[in-house]
């Protein structure tokens, strides 16, 4: 199992003085939290994509740029790209890129994301969500594949004007790009994924994760009617966690920034209130928060291993909006020096 981290970039507030850090300075701060990762031995760094003024994620290439030119082994991949608002043609050319700064470290994960402000920001309409979803990652790898061919690509859709013959350049390190499948919870996602033979991210935000085993399974049903081997057909996941030196440490300092972000994301979708219960029950055994000593963290990934028959990566969302910046490296440190090499450990990997 790989195991690494997601940041949404989250605009930091001095949980002391309430002002806001300068953006700057947190953007410099999260490269040093990628650099640690990095330097811990985690698997993999994940830049989430925003279009609000509380996180500063809308350019993650950028990010993951400057990360990739102080970092030596770890993978650096969106989490994820709204494919459905971005050119393919742009967002190719910029992973390949970031693949050639990082010899050959560069993912994609292409999805529709949670939030619809990218829709009008770039002249989309909501109503073809599905539908520039569908078209946009159809030509995203058609794209990969051509340029694994050395072959140029002519293509035309509804949402974008058509390529004649056309190379798409710089060509990756790798020879094909890794791209997953960002989902949420709907059973059309997981199949088509599945059928379309693609690795999947799955964004566990809350519940009990065991809840997605059928969901995994339709996943793995439709891939292998479709003829793509076991091996093809990974799974990951996106899920929040945190680690303090105690339990208890580790849940009081990260509720305050899971508050201040789902009460303000709970105003805007008519979610009832959260509460210090709520957040408390899902960090039990059973829950989908990985938040605690190292220890007990070990413990709920592997449970999570189990409930969902094998997983191949697992990725902490570490966002805080509160968090001073000693806190997080502590966190990551603990990860990829307690955590991560005792659930390999435990499953028998070195990786």
């Amino acid at each position: 199992m790989q195991i690494g981290i997601d940041s949404f970039a989250a605009a930091i507030r001095d949980p002391e003085t309430g002002t806001t850090i300068a953006p700057s300075e947190r953007l410099r701060n999260l490269i040093e939290e990628i650099e640690l990762a990095d330097q811990v031995g985690l698997d993999v760094f994940g830049i989430g994509e925003h279009h609000r003024s509380e996180f500063l994620d809308s350019a993650p290439t950028m990010i993951l740029a400057a990360a990739a030119s102080r970092t030596k082994t770890i993978r650096l991949t969106s989490a994820v790209t709204v494919l459905s608002a971005a050119d393919p043609v742009r967002v190719f050319q910029e992973f390949a890129t970031l693949d050639l700064i990082s010899n050959g470290r560069a993912e994609i994960v292409a999805g529709r994301g949670s939030f619809t402000e990218a829709y009008p920001l770039f002249g989309l309409k909501l109503q073809d969500y599905d539908e520039l979803f569908v078209e946009k990652l159809e030509l995203l790898l058609t794209l990969r594949d051509n340029a694994a061919k050395d072959e140029k690509t002519t293509w035309s859709g509804k949402f974008r004007p058509a390529l004649t013959g056309q190379g798409i350049y710089p060509r990756p390190v790798q020879e094909k790009l890794p791209i997953w499948l960002g989902v949420g919870g709907t059973p059309q996602s997981f199949a088509r994924a599945g059928f379309m033979g693609l690795p999947l991210m799955v964004a566990i935000i809350g519940g009990e994760q065991h809840r997605f085993r059928p969901l995994v399974d339709l996943y793995r049903e439709a891939g292998r009617r479709a003829g793509h081997s076991a091996e093809t057909l990974k799974v990951g996941l996106h899920m929040f966690g945190f680690i303090g030196d105690t339990s208890q440490q580790a849940a009081d300092d990260f509720y305050p920034s899971y508050a201040t972000m789902f009460s303000q994301i709970g105003k805007e979708r008519g979610w009832a209130p959260t509460s210090r219960a709520q957040f408390e029950a899902t960090r039990g055994p059973k829950g989908a928060y990985l938040i605690g000593d190292p220890e007990y963290v070990v413990e709920k990934v592997l449970y999570t291993n189990e409930a969902l028959g094998g997983v191949a990566r697992l990725d902490f969302q570490m966002t805080a909006a509160t968090l001073p910046h000693a806190k997080m490296m502590h966190a990551i440190e603990l990860l990829g020096t307690k955590v991560a090499p005792a659930v390999r450990k435990a499953l028998g990997t070195g990786v």
